[in-house]
């Protein structure tokens, strides 16, 4: 386990690199929120990547894992800096391909707007841009998440992820695995502003998404919960892809990690000639 002190806390980060050569470019996974860890991308397609001859970097979300959890500061400018201040931490100077599940992915667009030269493209896996319906939606979601108790949470978020996940509930480990994951959201709630701070970022305006010049590709579960985002967002960036994983809801990226991979790996593959050569320092694991 490796610990970054970046924007004035400890994240923790995994780094995989191909063993016998030089990484072609630097893949920067960002994962989602409450539910969710560096673990998800770990297990998934950092490895993949770094088998292709990648620079695969994972971390935590502050708050989340075995990054530090502040009591507050979390809204979606807190991310984006800590994820700017996370690769200069690392020496990692050029631009670098962002791969965003959920709200990372909503944590990479907002990066890519803000920070537009550090970036070669974006994936993004069931996610969209904070806007006023996604702040909204947001507000009412977490509404009460704050005030409820240790057991009322462990149940909301329990719902919660068997809503958006497309296996079958009854299978134990599966169903062992949700309470985990409920427990740990639960917990992050009830020590942190993070219910409250999060629908109050900073949106991103139509104009700012229409300026993103990088390739973006944006995969979505058939099933999932942003085909009416994904059309708009393919209307307003200018080199957009949308990708559709059959049979899948919002847990594509850890249900269907095989389509998942091969369609990030074969988008940054297709980039990655036009990206300068990766330097600075040896792998971090």
């Amino acid at each position: 386990m490796v610990m970054i002190r970046a924007n004035g806390l400890g994240l923790h980060v995994q780094r995989l690199r191909p063993p016998h050569r030089r990484p072609e470019a630097t893949v920067v996974f960002v994962h989602g929120a409450f539910i969710d860890s560096l673990a998800s991308y770990y297990f998934t397609l950092g490895p993949r990547f770094a088998e292709a001859g990648f620079d695969a970097v994972m971390y935590d979300l502050r708050g989340h894992g075995r990054s530090e959890r502040p009591p507050s500061g979390y809204t979606l400018e807190h991310f984006t800096a800590d994820l700017d201040a996370l690769l200069d931490e690392l020496g990692i100077a050029h631009p670098v391909h962002l791969v965003g599940n959920s709200f990372g992915g909503t944590v990479a667009l907002d990066f890519v707007v803000h920070r537009p030269e550090r970036v070669a493209t974006v994936t993004v896996v069931e996610s969209g841009p904070a806007s006023r319906a996604w702040s909204h939606t947001m507000t009412n979601a977490l509404r009460h998440a704050g005030d409820m108790g240790d057991d009322e949470a462990l149940v909301w978020f329990t719902e919660q992820y068997g809503t958006l996940s497309s296996t079958r509930t009854g299978d134990a480990r599966h169903d062992a695995h949700i309470r985990r994951l409920g427990r740990a959201a639960a917990r992050l709630v009830r020590a942190t502003t993070i219910a409250e701070d999060m629908p109050t970022g900073r949106v991103l305006t139509d104009e700012q998404l229409g300026g993103v010049r990088c390739p973006v590709l944006l995969v979505n579960g058939q099933e999932g919960l942003v085909a009416a985002e994904s059309a708009r967002l393919r209307s307003l960036l200018p080199h957009c892809r949308v990708a559709v994983v059959p049979g899948q809801k919002h847990s594509v990226l850890v249900e269907a990690s095989d389509a998942v991979g091969r369609l990030a790996l074969d988008w940054v593959r297709e980039h990655a000639a036009a990206a300068p050569e990766p330097s600075g320092p040896g792998p971090v694991r």
